[in-house]
């Protein structure tokens, strides 16, 4: 295969890590002085004026604060100016509108981490078929389950390797993810049509072409024995509103706020745009963001937004006297939304975050 045919990949692996209490120990105290190292920049560049904000001037001074404050030698001087990098990255997001500023990182809000720029360090090996074992600065030779293949030993390229980790602890304890570097073929172009994707709450994913997907079909046999566990407690918990009393209008209003926003959290709709996003740029496909305020009320048909239209979750009839289309509302709002991306008002997402645009109202072609 020619060199031409090829692409570089980059992608995370993440596996959990078995740690001892000495290495917990050791590992913790590196992700507080890593939080420690990005809030000492962030309150440096508060204090000194425009011209003074440069890399080398912050770099000199992180230097000066590991030197004088004990603590901070036990992160590495590499994750050290990982974070200052990392620092100076979340500004230049901010200036090109991609993400807001940089903020203090408190202790109980923010996910312990500690960076590995360099993937040699590692020294990855493979111990048996079920675990691995990886180099830790200040922490030494840890195992990890080996549950992927890594480009690690005579496997090990210039086009093929690892080329970094980021230690991240959750719930479960302390993981390593890897960074994967890989030279793959470049996939063909997607022969496909166009498809329209409107993403909800009763119906997780509408297509165009009127197809339908629900989120049942992802979950696999324990993770339903376990929904239907968790919904049976619910429904038997005790409720301390008396029969018939009406509830609070600020109360009803916020729980009913909370109640959406787990309903959207449990579709994943973050999640399903990256994985889509992941799917198609490995398979030859193209994702596209397009703006959604206003498709769910606007006729796919005649382009128009009346009032009224929407008459239930799952009915739209257009109360335009001109058009009169009636159909699935779901539906309606994939075929907005395909048509969104047609007449060119798509979004260009950056760092995670989608660009915020006012949609125009435009008349489908079909209307023309």
């Amino acid at each position: 295969m020619s060199q031409d045919a090829l692409v570089k990949r980059q992608f995370g692996h993440r596996a959990r890590l078995a740690l001892s209490p000495a290495g917990v120990l050791k590992t913790d105290d590196q992700a507080h002085a890593a939080r420690t190292m990005w809030n000492l920049p962030h309150a440096w560049w508060q204090m000194m004026p425009k011209e003074k904000r440069t890399l080398a001037n912050a770099d000199a001074a992180i230097r000066q604060a590991r030197e004088d404050i004990g603590f901070l030698a036990v992160l590495p001087a590499q994750a050290a100016q990982a974070v200052l990098k990392m620092y100076f990255q979340a500004w230049k997001n901010c200036w090109d509108g991609r993400a807001g500023a940089p903020n203090f990182k408190g202790r109980f809000r923010t996910v312990m981490s500690v960076d590995i720029p360099q993937g040699r360090d590692l020294n990855i090996v493979r111990v048996h078929r079920r675990w691995g074992m990886a180099n830790i600065p200040k922490v030494g030779r840890v195992r990890f389950r080996w549950t992927k293949g890594l480009p690690v030993g005579k496997h090990a390229n210039a086009d093929n390797r690892i080329t970094g980790a980021r230690l991240i602890k959750d719930a479960l304890g302390w993981h390593i993810a890897f960074r994967v570097q890989t030279l793959q073929g470049k996939p063909e172009p997607h022969q496909g049509p166009d498809i329209g994707i409107d993403v909800g709450v009763s119906v997780p994913i509408a297509l165009s072409n009127g197809e339908r997907y629900e989120h049942g079909e992802w979950l696999t046999g324990k993770e339903k024995d376990k929904l239907l566990h968790l919904e049976q407690r619910a429904a038997q918990r005790k409720q301390y509103r008396k029969p018939g009393e009406p509830a609070g209008r600020r109360l009803h209003h916020t729980y009913g706020q909370i109640r959406l926003n787990r309903s959207i959290s449990g579709e994943a709709w973050g999640r399903t745009v990256t994985m889509l996003a992941y799917r198609t740029a490995r398979h030859g496909g193209t994702l596209v963001e397009v703006p959604a305020a206003g498709t769910s009320r606007r006729c796919s048909a005649c382009g128009h937004t009346t009032p009224g239209s929407r008459e239930s979750q799952a009915v739209f009839v257009c109360k335009n006297p001109d058009c009169g289309w009636s159909g699935n509302a779901d539906y309606n709002a994939a075929r907005n939304v395909l048509h969104l991306y047609r007449m060119g008002r798509a979004l260009i997402p950056a760092a995670g975050r989608a660009v915020v645009r006012r949609a125009k109202r435009v008349k489908p072609a079909a209307a023309r």
